[in-house]
């Protein structure tokens, strides 16, 4: 038998006539910690700019840039640490899904408390990249939206790989791939720079180490 329609006010003086009281169920907490664990989240930018860093492997910075070649495009995700110049991982893929920023990271080994400084982009709120972060031990930063000076250790990268890079003359993406991974070797062991002694980032790296183990000797 179908019940006549009443509106939620009859129900409501029936229910206070009658003393009746509708059981509410409690909300699950732990499904609401679930539901903001999957959320996109932005984090502060706690980097602030202070790129003068000393200390190999406790800042990174990270992007994504586009490589167009023969009619196609090729995106490339870095992380870069600050302090060296170093390229500490890199790569390469023909879309923008989100392996592009995982597979990047998982290169990464467990840094306690080092910070990785991204922009709010898409790829870095998503709750799979925060995953990875937290489960590395490292902390999240994130330039202020739209504020592309906050990130521009990486941006300065991705300025001088594409001037002297020749990625546009690629016919596929193996192709670029090697070149690439040529190009980060060449970055990371051989390309002098000046703002660092005239060394190159992986020397940088060994210099800043020593100093750092010959003051812990001498103090």
């Amino acid at each position: 038998m179908r019940l006549p329609e009443m509106n939620h006010k009859k129900i409501q003086r029936i229910m206070r006539k009658y003393g009746l009281v509708a059981k509410v169920r409690k909300r699950n907490p732990y499904k609401t910690i679930m539901k903001k664990r999957l959320e996109h989240r932005t984090f502060p930018n706690t980097l602030q700019r202070a790129f003068d860093q000393t200390v190999p492997r406790t800042v990174f910075c990270t992007d994504i840039t586009y490589l167009p070649f023969n009619g196609m495009y090729a995106y490339l995700s870095v992380i870069k640490d600050i302090a060296t110049g170093e390229v500490a991982a890199w790569h390469l893929s023909s879309g923008l899904e989100m392996t592009l920023v995982t597979e990047t990271i998982k290169q990464m080994e467990q840094h306690e408390n080092a910070l990785i400084h991204s922009d709010q982009g898409f790829h870095y709120t998503n709750p799979l990249f925060i995953e990875s972060v937290t489960e590395r031990k490292m902390n999240q930063s994130m330039s202020g939206k739209g504020n592309c000076i906050d990130n521009a250790p990486i941006e300065s990268f991705f300025g001088h790989m594409k001037d002297e890079l020749d990625y546009k003359s690629c016919q596929s993406i193996a192709e670029l791939h090697s070149k690439v991974a040529e190009y980060m070797r060449y970055y990371n062991c051989e390309r002098k720079q000046w703002t660092r002694n005239k060394m190159s980032p992986i020397e940088y790296k060994r210099h800043l180490l020593a100093q750092s183990k010959g003051q812990e000797v001498g103090s």
